[in-house]
């Protein structure tokens, strides 16, 4: 039987159920059976057709009715699909790992993991704004999430937009102070915009949230020396009680502004010192580009 003929014996077959129903009033029941009369005439249609026709009312019933909810996944289930990406990962089978992740991702949007490893997926199969796009959604939900702040200038760096791409690794190597891959791709950054002319962006904020800087603050004001050095910066910058301007004045200034200069110099040995590493990074920031001068 073909679809048309089909859709007629099931029309046939709702007219017909209609006229046994006994709800029809006289006059529709004769307009119903020459209607009846006319559908299997016109199109030919064989008692034997009424067999296969399809109840129109049950699916006009089913159509309506409120779809049933998904059933909600097992416990551990978006875990354990964000595992076998890894593993996909490993294997290079990157479009299946993608896959994965994308299904837990649909299962707890809320998980910044997630997000970041199908940015991973995506950064290896070249898709890289829709690396960036889900390394920003991670740090939407999570920050201080130092490897989303790491891929998120890896796939800035492959669209080449190196600026933005040094702010992501700065921030990264400043949650993750010991990771060198985050210093090495600082440095590349800061080399791609100094063969730009552009120097890198001075980034105080996140200086003065460097655990490294603030670690090295706290210990030198600890140090007895370097009090008694600001103790003594502190007191030579006090202007002399009276007295008349002239030379007394300007060997008061001079002898601040030497004050001034020993304890800049004092403080730079010892931020050298402790941490040459931090001190080449804010030497980075401040430098203008071009080839570095001598030290």
């Amino acid at each position: 039987m073909s679809d048309v003929k089909l859709v007629a014996a099931s029309i046939v077959s709702f007219l017909k159920k209609q006229l046994d129903g006994g709800t029809l009033s006289a006059d529709s029941r004769e307009s119903v059976e020459v209607g009846v009369q006319c559908l299997e005439t016109a199109f030919e249609l064989a008692p034997a057709d009424a067999a296969r026709a399809l109840d129109l009312l049950e699916l006009v019933r089913a159509r309506a009715a409120p779809a049933a909810a998904p059933a909600p996944a097992p416990p551990g289930e978006a875990e354990r699909l964000k595992n076998e990406g890894n593993d996909l990962m490993k294997a290079e089978r990157h479009r299946e790992a993608l896959e994965r992740y994308s299904r837990a991702v649909e299962l707890d949007p809320r998980n910044a993991v997630y997000f970041c490893n199908r940015a991973a997926a995506h950064f290896k199969l070249g898709e890289h704004e829709a690396a960036v796009a889900d390394c920003a959604a991670a740090l939407a939900l999570q920050p201080d999430y130092g490897k989303a702040h790491g891929r998120l200038g890896l796939a800035l760096t492959a669209l080449e937009r190196h600026r933005e791409a040094r702010q992501a690794y700065a921030r990264a190597a400043q949650l993750e102070p010991d990771n060198e891959s985050y210093r090495q791709n600082l440095r590349l950054a800061d080399e791609r915009l100094a063969a730009r002319g552009e120097r890198p962006p001075v980034d105080l904020g996140g200086l003065l949230q460097n655990p490294a800087l603030l670690s090295m603050a706290t210990e030198m004001l600890a140090d007895p020396n370097m009090q008694n050095l600001i103790s003594g910066l502190m007191s030579g910058a006090q202007a002399p009680a009276g007295g008349a301007a002239g030379v007394g004045a300007g060997a008061g200034a001079a002898g601040g502004m030497g004050a001034l200069l020993e304890a800049g110099q004092a403080l730079a040995q010892h931020m050298q010192a402790a941490n040459p590493d931090l001190v080449e990074q804010l030497r980075r920031q401040v430098r203008p580009p071009g080839p570095a001068p001598p030290q």
